[in-house]
């Protein structure tokens, strides 16, 4: 299942800009997969949100209410931390438009990797086309590293057809499932990182570059300054965590990691 909050962004960022192509460079995916999330909300909702030409793109009236619907869903998201009184919050990814003051802390890199004792049974991948042959594991919550699609390239243009038989919307399900030797996973460093330096995972070295998140952020209200306690914080967690986070430290890059 597509994440839902995900479509809502990617349905305001369409009628915004007025095109598939431009939206999906905007929320930073593939425009297929755009598509894919239009194509999901029409289906939950039983009607069409955008008329469709080769020429032109178009909101139906059901697609203007329901936008106005999703911008008030979408900024109420934003003010969670507002109205539940929280300082800050870490958020990680490619962030969108936001009204939320951001200061990125740490780089967040993607791997793909897998136990040693499934590439004895399978194989090793040396091609991103070669992991249609494999049983990989998808994160129900990325945009990189979904349950069909996964992403590689240094522009995310390179879009590879995957499929496998456990989905999760968590990160370490998934670490669990491939340390058992279930499948490939492509997840974080952060998550992996100690596994890759225990030998229970292996990082893939391919013919793609694995695609790489803008980072990880601490992010706050706009109308609240942060007090001393928290700048000191954010102060030293980038300290900290830049240029180089722990997890990643003495871990070659994804690209070059090799078996």
């Amino acid at each position: 299942m597509l994440d839902r909050l995900t479509g809502l962004e990617v349905f305001a960022k369409v009628a915004a800009a007025g095109s598939l192509s431009s939206a999906a460079r905007a929320v930073g995916m593939s425009q297929t997969m755009v598509t894919k999330h239009i194509a999901a909300l029409e289906t939950r909702l039983g009607v069409k949100l955008l008329h469709r030409t080769t020429r032109r793109l178009s909101i139906t009236e059901a697609g203007r209410s329901y936008l106005e619907a999703s911008e008030r869903i979408l900024a109420e998201f934003e003010a969670d931390l507002a109205e539940e009184g929280w300082d800050l919050a870490i958020r990680i990814g490619n962030l969108s438009d936001s009204s939320l003051i951001a200061r990125r802390i740490a780089p967040c890199r993607m791997v793909v990797c897998a136990a040693p004792s499934y590439l004895e049974a399978r194989g090793d991948p040396r091609t991103v086309s070669s992991l249609a042959d494999h049983n990989c594991l998808g994160y129900t919550l990325s945009r990189l590293s979904g349950v069909d699609r996964w992403m590689f390239g240094a522009r995310a243009d390179v879009s590879i057809q995957v499929s496998g038989d456990l989905r999760a919307n968590n990160g370490d399900a998934l670490r669990a499932a491939a340390i058992a030797g279930q499948g490939l996973i492509y997840q974080p460093t952060f998550i992996v990182a100690d596994d890759l330096r225990a030998g229970t995972l292996v990082a893939l070295s391919m013919d793609q570059p694995t695609v790489q998140f803008s980072g990880i952020y601490a992010v706050f209200p706009p109308d609240r300054h942060p007090v001393a306690k928290v700048r000191t914080f954010i102060d030293f967690i980038a300290t900290r965590f830049t240029p180089e986070p722990p997890w990643d430290r003495d871990l070659a890059s994804p690209q070059k990691l090799t078996p």
